[in-house]
């Protein structure tokens, strides 16, 4: 039974005069029950199709200039304020890409959740509570107090994507709109949210529009495929057929692309440029009127980990192990105990006007592109911004020509520097964000899932392009991530944390092909089972 009716869609930006198409004739179908993925690189048109059924575009600067979208049989291209109330939150719900920005930083999690019980479905507050716990349990969160009463800051880029997929849920809608659900997950999270979504879509009847770049996820829960590039959809029909016999010479370009080879081989005895030597980031945990601290929460607890000049250490383990905190103790961001030697001088007792000077020489690159980026300012005057703080203000036009070689390097046509982030897709901002990283050449730099949200062939640029700047510039990498096939073809040596500690260390070959501990173990068996997924897609092109 048809759900959702798409025909001749068209989608512009701008006026009528001016108006640019991004999406053209796109038609697909989904019918109860059944997932239908949308797939295809950042910037594609698959986020602002999809947003289109909910008629949650920046109207009227967005419009249709032609096309139809039916909701059981109800249209909605045009629909009053009114109908698409019915319409959202009730029969279609949505789990958006980037989480942080989408969740209200001013509001505890069970505020969040709630508020839609309470809206739509008429529970008592008591109740609401309830049913928040068994979402939250539901999502793989631990429904405590501490948790409810979190606010999204609190928690790790992984966690919030499951405070997300808990809201969007907690109607049990007939349609889950899910954009790229799983890009924030580590792979043992995936496996267990992808069960989740496939156990509720038997038990609820419920359809799902699937919008992601991970194949393998594609593979695993989709009955039919579109496949979307530059506004169009080039290719669909059932996923079976599409991956083992792909037609349009773009889907086949998608089914071959993810990060390959390993890294290359390295000086063992290079110098260090970064080591934390016992570090400790303990967060108090205060309780009863007067908040006394009660315990601690020890997010990373007695770490030591060295980075040598030109080498690349990964840092893996589930959402909440303690890997951020630890990159943003290294770089003096977060208030830690131990010793922290950069270049060989102790930098923990300097202070910030000491530690000035040595920035531009160690760099960060975050984990949501979009929250790290002032909407407020120009590509371009983002990516200058390090330039003017450490290098002063110089000529103009040479900077704006670093600028556009920068950009270029990462795979952004240099002209994009006038443009503001927002007119971006996620994939391109995460780019920005690194080229606002590259740009002062650094030493030493942190990566915080820098291709979380990339497509495969992205990934894959990005992945090359790291190797290449590290090899030209000497650079040395802290490269954080749950992707494991990334850091397979990235790292020369391997962290695995969990609980703020680090249960596992040493050459990526070992961590990867011999894992000694049980945790260890169960990452990697769970991302073989998505790479075995992807390598029966590349070997049916």
């Amino acid at each position: 039974m048809t759900l959702i009716q798409v025909d001749n869609l068209a989608i512009a930006f701008g006026s009528d005069e001016t108006k640019r198409e991004v999406v053209k004739d796109v038609s697909f179908t989904i019918h109860r029950g059944e997932t239908l993925a949308l797939v295809g690189e950042s910037g594609s048109g698959k986020s602002i199709t999809a947003l289109s059924i909910l008629q949650l575009l920046p109207y009227p600067m967005a419009f249709h200039p032609h096309g139809s979208i039916t909701v059981d049989g109800t249209e909605v291209v045009g629909a009053s304020e009114k109908v698409m109330q019915g319409i959202r939150g009730n029969k279609i719900s949505m789990i958006f890409q980037e989480p942080m920005t989408s969740l209200n930083p001013l509001h505890t999690i069970e505020k969040q959740i709630n508020e839609t019980l309470l809206t739509h479905k008429g529970y008592s507050k008591t109740a609401a509570k309830e049913r928040v716990k068994e979402l939250l349990e539901l999502v793989g969160l631990e429904p405590s107090e501490e948790r409810l009463n979190a606010f999204p800051h609190q928690l790790s880029g992984g966690q919030r994507q499951r405070v997300m997929i808990a809201m969007a849920l907690a109607n049990e809608p007939d349609l889950l709109i899910a954009d790229e659900p799983t890009t924030a997950l580590d792979v043992t999270i995936q496996a267990q949210i992808l069960e989740l979504l496939q156990d509720l879509q038997k038990r609820l009847n419920m359809a799902i529009l699937l919008i992601t770049h991970d194949l393998g996820i594609v593979r695993k829960m989709a009955k039919d495929v579109c496949v979307m590039t530059n506004g169009h959809i080039v290719e669909a029909g059932p996923a079976a057929e599409l991956f083992e016999n792909p037609v349009h010479e773009y889907t086949r370009m998608l089914l071959g692309a993810e990060p390959k080879g390993l890294p290359a081989e390295k000086n063992p005895h290079s110098e260090e440029v970064m080591r934390g030597e016992n570090l400790k980031v303990y967060f108090p945990i205060k309780k009863g009127l007067l908040k006394r601290t009660v315990d601690y929460v020890r997010a990373v607890d007695d770490i030591t980990v060295t980075v040598k000049k030109g080498h690349t250490v990964g840092i893996v383990g589930e959402s909440g192990s303690g890997k951020s905190t630890l990159g943003l103790a290294l770089l003096r961001l977060l208030k830690s105990e131990g010793a922290i030697y950069f270049d060989g001088e102790n930098i923990q007792g300097q202070k910030w006007k000491e530690l000035r000077p040595l920035r531009q020489h160690m760099q960060f690159v975050f984990q949501d592109p979009y929250s790290s980026l002032s909407p407020r300012l120009s590509v371009g005057q983002i990516i200058e911004e390090g330039l003017l703080v450490h290098q002063g203000r110089g000529d103009p036009e040479e900077r704006r020509k670093l600028i556009a070689e920068t950009l270029h390097e990462v795979g952004i046509d240099g002209d994009a520097q006038d443009r503001y982030p927002h007119e971006f897709s996620g994939g391109q901002r995460q780019r920005i964000s690194i080229a606002r990283a590259l740009i002062l050449k650094p030493k030493f730099i942190i990566l915080d899932e820098p291709t979380s949200a990339l497509d495969m062939s992205v990934q894959a640029q990005i992945v090359d392009l790291l190797r290449d700047l590290q090899a030209k510039y000497d650079l040395s990498y802290l490269f954080i991530s749950h992707d494991l096939k990334v850091v397979r073809a990235l790292a020369d040596t391997v962290l695995v944390m969990k609980n703020g500690k680090v249960v596992e260390e040493g050459s990526a070959t070992q961590i990867f092909d011999n894992p000694q501990t049980q945790y260890t173990k169960a990452l990697m068996t769970a991302a073989f089972e998505l790479a075995t997924l992807d390598n029966n897609n590349n070997n049916g092109g």
